[in-house]
């Protein structure tokens, strides 16, 4: 604000070629080669069919070759959940850095609706780094702290809209944070998984997901909020 195998993206009748163009190992750049070859193969296979091995074959080095960076499967997914995670703070950090005079609970707002567009736009990241099931998030360093960072972010936009009279007094921040990154991931897989026609929403995700934030971001705030606390 975590996909189990059976959401991920599955085998499709007809596969494409593969990309080769965009994912032929340059000197150098083994890690990334291997990391945009496993993105190709869900996107064109479905995660069933990842391998280390397979991963190897589509940017062209022997089959030994990447192990020296990722023994496993678990260890290169992994590695793309770390990818996916570095978009994800940078996409969150550029839309707090132009509203950094706003009110709390506002830039909370601009922080979701960064939250649900990188989703929307990046589904398969999105997917790898939700699986708890296809990555091992103790093991990454840079996963923990970038997420730890996210939530020390929101917990201190609530702890400054409580302070400045602007959310509801008896809202615990804690809770909050849960509640807020539940509201924003439940959202993001919904439209994903393709739930909304059966919901009977009548406009596309794009387009729902900000106004459902609005609406939660709205039922926060406190009845006396001084004036010109909601604007956005």
């Amino acid at each position: 604000m975590c996909y189990a195998d059976d959401t991920m993206p599955k085998s499709r009748p007809h596969t494409p070629p593969p990309r080769d163009t965009s994912e032929r190992y340059h000197h150098g750049n083994l890690v990334d080669a291997l990391v945009a070859a496993t993105i190709a193969i869900i996107e064109e296979r479905g995660v069933e069919h990842v391998s280390v091995r397979e991963a190897a074959r589509r940017v062209g080095v022997s089959p030994g070759a990447p192990f020296r960076h990722f023994a496993t499967k678990t260890a290169l997914m992994t590695a793309v959940a770390e990818q996916a995670m570095n978009r994800l703070k940078a996409s969150v950090d550029a839309a707090l850095d132009g509203r950094k005079t706003d009110a709390p609970l506002v830039q909370l707002e601009a922080l979701g609706a960064a939250y649900l567009g990188w989703a929307l736009q990046n589904p398969t990241h999105f997917a790898v780094i939700s699986s708890r099931t296809l990555i091992d998030i103790t093991a990454s360093d840079s996963i923990q702290r970038a997420n730890n960072e996210i939530r020390g972010v929101m917990a201190r936009l609530f702890e400054q809209a409580r302070m400045d009279g602007t959310l509801a007094p008896d809202l615990g921040i804690d809770h909050l944070v849960l509640v807020t990154r539940a509201l924003g991931y439940g959202l993001a897989r919904m439209a994903i998984d393709g739930h909304f026609p059966e919901w009977h929403a009548s406009e596309p995700p794009a387009d729902v997901l900000p106004k459902a934030l609005t609406l939660f971001m709205s039922l926060l705030r406190s009845k006396t909020a001084p004036p010109g606390a909601e604007d956005p």
